[in-house]
């Protein structure tokens, strides 16, 4: 793409080509440089780059926070010229960075969507009773197979690819446990209520007397009418459809019920730090986010109970 800012094209060419950044990378940096530039241009008059100050750049972020671009937006145009600007120094055609004095803005927090608890008795009230008699009508198959998968997330809070790889071995009902494979091939246990045991045994019984071919030979609890294991895309359209039926919230997928029950064991008081262990989370900034539904919910509770609030 041909542009009037020659200036930038030896750093592009490092990006790609010592770098090895792909070209949708380059491009948007080669996108956020040319904005900078055409703005210097236009606003100043244009000028040499040992001139360009943190004013000069103070000023585009302005004018772009002026035009409602997001806190994420400007983050990535301040990371570009910082890039840029790192370079020019590196290869001796700038003394000093004027990134320096350039402050980047916070970005929002987004806080994760979560079911309330009345549209998790909705979502369930909806689905077929995993206790209906040992053979059931083969369409309804599929409908049983989506209800262990929605206890699986709303009582475990597992991760779409930690349900579909849930195998049949790793879950033991009598110490009322089940251990899944999370990110890293990292290896987590979490406790199951009695009610999802109940509902595990029993999928697992109706399974076997639907699927007259032997099981397929990963072991997987959950498994398609033909035997095969569960596709993540058909898994998460499947998902999606329920909560449809149930909730209004913008965001319907697996994650939300993840999301859902780690709201709700939070607002219940549960211990960030054993929440982090059942969500496998790394890190507990990751689980942190959770407080905010915590403090929502009491600040709630003092505005409706309290004398003077």
């Amino acid at each position: 793409m041909a542009h009037p800012h020659p200036v930038i094209e030896p750093f592009l060419h490092y990006l790609q080509y010592e770098k090895r950044y792909s070209a949708h990378t380059v491009l948007a940096y080669q996108t956020d440089l040319i904005q900078f530039f055409d703005f210097v241009q236009t606003d100043f008059g244009g000028m040499e780059l040992p001139a360009i100050g943190h004013t000069h750049i103070r000023s585009w972020l302005a004018a772009l926070k002026g035009a409602e671009q997001t806190a994420r937006t400007l983050n990535r145009k301040i990371s570009s010229l910082r890039a840029f600007f790192k370079y020019l120094v590196k290869t001796g055609k700038l003394e000093k960075s004027p990134m320096g004095k350039v402050v980047a803005p916070k970005a929002e927090k987004r806080l994760p969507s979560f079911l309330s608890e009345q549209d998790v008795r909705k979502l369930f009230e909806a689905q077929p009773d995993p206790s209906v008699p040992e053979r059931f009508p083969e369409h309804d198959y599929d409908l049983q197979t989506d209800k262990m998968l929605l206890l699986l997330f709303y009582h475990t809070g597992m991760r779409l690819s930690e349900a579909l790889g849930l195998q049949e071995q790793n879950i033991h009902l009598g110490a009322g446990n089940l251990k899944v494979l999370g990110k890293g091939n990292k290896e987590r246990i979490i406790p199951i209520t009695h009610t999802l045991a109940d509902a595990i045994r029993k999928y697992a019984a109706h399974k076997r007397h639907h699927l007259e071919q032997p099981h397929h030979e990963s072991g997987c609890l959950l498994l398609n009418k033909k035997g095969q294991p569960l596709q993540p895309r058909a898994a998460y359209e499947r998902v999606k459809h329920h909560l449809d039926e149930v909730t209004t919230i913008s965001k319907r997928s697996p994650h939300v019920l993840r999301h859902t029950f780690a709201t709700h064991l939070t607002n219940k008081g549960a211990d960030l730090n054993a929440v982090k262990e059942l969500l496998g989370h790394s890190s507990l900034a990751a689980t942190q986010v959770y407080t905010h539904n915590t403090i929502e919910q009491l600040k709630d509770i003092y505005r409706k109970a309290h004398p003077k609030a």
